[in-house]
């Protein structure tokens, strides 16, 4: 096989980076935008020593699956990878990979229930953080390339609700009429780096946020006011300083310029403060799904549970009705703070929160005594940090419920816990980002008597 050679290819399988998956001679041949049953013309454009890349050159035959994007910067965008797909084979596919990461990494030899679909595959994302860029002189406003950070101009993306359209349109008046300059990543001149959207799914009340390099912006009041008349329901825009030479977004200063700079929702019942800092799931109707299914794993009556990685609140706040005590645990300090307003609009006294890593809230509650009876995470993508699975031994929980973003490493710390005496009894994958290859997964796993 060689670059540039064109082959008739079979594709079988799928990936969750978007390639269709075929074979040629036991090479595998990686191929984008492609879907399981589609027998196309392909052109190779990188070889390696086990598989290849290659393009489409002439779908053939269609798969059954295989139907037409409806937005024109699929697949030049990073953010979607399955428009090219029925939305069931996309959830087909999903519930496959967790599946396979479980069985294959994890060891799991149980069944994976069914794959809980979103209640909306577009217009369900709340928040969005758009990049900004000058290019060929222009100003472009969208997302990332995949493997880039060439910014594909895309103002109205079918995953976030419409009016984010209006705002992105109403900023980049004001740039261009107030000629405030844009942060160039190479030299690391300009002002502007992204747009940081969120919006209350319940309440509609919404938030802007402009990601500068510098806290000398000019002209915002101008922005505030044009917002305002835009979009009656902008509560707060805030000014997100970022100084730095790096790929993280957001830097640790908010300055309000219109509002106290928060936000609230309603999710589970429940009325929470959103800052720009704060985590939040971005598809608060499928996070009430995911939150109801993680409180039947938990079994929180009566009981005591600690909640780690709390960001600010929701899940724990969640449970507190039902449960005997919650203790959540972050690291990030606003986090926290949002957490306990949280639980004080809610009117819940039997919550608690500490600022600290594992490791350290796991010696203080150690030291005082406290020894929880559900232990409830939901880390981030690179999954537990070893310390965390330390003090969960440590702790000695009856149950743990494990809520991931990424099945694989999932499947590693389910592994890790089940050689400590934790066996995995159930596994729910949730579709919480229609469209994307990401799938959450929620996991009841409890403690083998005698371990």
């Amino acid at each position: 096989m060689k670059k540039n050679e064109q082959i008739a290819l079979s594709v079988t399988d799928c990936t969750l980076s978007g390639s269709g998956v075929g074979h040629v001679d036991g090479m595998a041949v990686l191929v984008p935008a492609t879907a399981v049953g589609d027998e196309i013309t392909a052109q190779i454009v990188k070889v390696k020593k086990t598989y290849a890349y290659a393009i489409v050159r002439e779908i053939r035959k269609p798969s059954p699956d295989r139907i037409a994007s409806d937005c024109p910067a699929f697949p030049k965008c990073g953010g979607c990878l399955f428009r090219h797909m029925t939305y069931d084979a996309e959830l087909r596919l999903k519930e496959n990979q967790v599946r396979e990461n479980l069985r294959r990494i994890g060891h799991y030899t149980g069944a994976v229930e069914p794959i809980v679909p979103s209640p909306k595959a577009d217009g369900y994302r709340n928040k969005a953080q758009y990049p900004l860029a000058m290019q060929n002189g222009k100003l472009s406003v969208g997302f990332f390339a995949p493997r880039s950070h060439r910014v594909i101009d895309c103002r109205g993306c079918r995953l976030q609700p419409p009016v984010f359209e209006t705002i992105l349109r109403t900023v980049t008046d004001w740039i261009e009429s107030c000629g405030v300059s844009v942060y160039d990543e190479t030299t690391r001149r300009g002002l502007l780096r992204h747009i940081y959207i969120r919006r209350g799914e319940r309440t509609g009340e919404m938030l802007v946020c402009i990601v500068a390099a510098s806290e000398r912006v000019p002209h915002t009041d101008a922005l505030c006011g044009a917002l305002v008349r835009a979009v009656p329901q902008i509560r707060s825009v805030v000014l997100n300083v970022n100084p730095d030479d790096t790929n993280v977004i957001l830097g640790r200063t908010c300055i309000p310029l219109l509002g106290d700079g928060y936000i609230e929702d309603e999710l589970c019942g429940l009325r929470f403060r959103l800052s720009a800092l704060s985590f939040y799931q971005v598809n608060a109707l499928q996070a009430e799904n995911l939150y109801e299914k993680a409180a039947e794993f938990a079994e929180p009556d009566g009981r005591t549970v600690l909640d780690l990685y709390c960001g600010a609140g929701t899940i724990g706040l969640s449970m507190a009705k039902r449960a005997k005590s919650v203790i959540g645990v972050e690291i990030v300090p606003e986090a926290i703070r949002d957490a306990k307003e949280n639980a004080r609009r809610n009117g819940i006294e039997n919550a608690r929160f500490l600022c600290a890593d594992a490791a350290q809230a796991a010696e203080q509650l150690l030291a005082e005594g406290v020894r929880p009876d559900v232990i409830v995470v939901d880390p981030p993508r690179k999954g537990c940090a070893s310390e965390l699975l330390q003090a969960v031994f440590r702790f000695a929980p009856e149950r743990l419920v494990y809520i991931s973003c990424d099945s694989a490493t999932l499947a590693r710390d389910a592994d890790i816990l089940r050689q400590g005496g934790y066996d995995l009894r159930r596994a729910v994958p949730f579709d919480m980002f229609p469209r994307t290859g990401h799938v959450e997964t929620v996991c009841l796993m409890s403690r083998v008597e005698g371990k």
